[in-house]
């Protein structure tokens, strides 16, 4: 059953957090933190749904409000603000009693993801790897506006699970970006997909379509 708890970003600052226990049956003991995207907080349908059912496979999932969202605030913080909340979150999941001695990796939906890439970047010891779900390349119709310079400052391996129609950066354009890396990379396509890897009608049901994306973060994790 998932469990709030308070993340102490500074003696006058806080935010919510909530653990999503893995199921016992098939505990992979790796936690992952997922950051929400800059539209919605950490209850929002997407990221709760993701949780419980990376839970249901295995995985410790951490998600939490970054100060803007928990403040109700519209605009999101400045960057340096968003990494201190993100870094807060990393050390609250790591000192948690319930998670001692598991494995650590960060990621999120959209602005979640590229905060803790650069979290990543500036280095993060003991970081098993990064999950993005839509990594926001660039801003929507502004392609050479690229959010990818500190990328190769990652040391560790990175999934991206990346719609086909995601306006926000397509695999296509993803792909000669992470070629360059000497990190390992894997990238995920959801063929149809758009940011939150939703997919038009006509191609499929949406409920199935999440749980094969949820099997392959799961099998990626466990193989780190």
């Amino acid at each position: 059953m998932a469990e709030e708890f308070k993340v102490d970003i500074d003696a006058n600052q806080s935010v919510t957090a909530t653990v999503y226990p893995a199921s016992a049956k098939n505990r992979a003991h790796i936690t992952l933190i997922l950051g929400h995207g800059a539209g919605a907080g950490q209850t929002n349908w997407f990221m709760v749904m993701f949780a419980n059912e990376l839970a249901a496979r295995g995985i410790d999932v951490i998600t939490f409000n970054f100060s803007y969202m928990e403040r109700r605030r519209g605009a999101p913080d400045p960057g340096d603000k968003l990494e201190a909340c993100y870094r807060a979150a990393i050390d609250a999941a790591r000192a948690h009693k319930k998670l001692k001695g598991n494995k650590l990796a960060i990621g999120g939906k959209s602005m979640g993801g590229r905060i803790a890439s650069q979290v990543a970047a500036k280095g993060l010891d003991d970081l098993a790897g990064l999950v993005f779900l839509g990594y926001p390349l660039h801003p929507p119709g502004k392609p050479e506006q690229l959010r990818s310079k500190h990328l190769p400052n990652i040391k560790a391996p990175m999934l991206f699970v990346q719609g086909s129609r995601d306006s926000f950066g397509t695999p296509e354009e993803l792909r000669p970006i992470l070629k360059k890396l000497k990190t390992p990379c894997k990238l995920y396509e959801v063929e149809g997909g758009d940011h939150s890897l939703k997919i038009p009608k006509k191609a499929g049901s949406q409920e199935q379509l999440y749980a094969v994306v949820q099997d392959e973060i799961a099998r990626w994790l466990r193989s780190l």
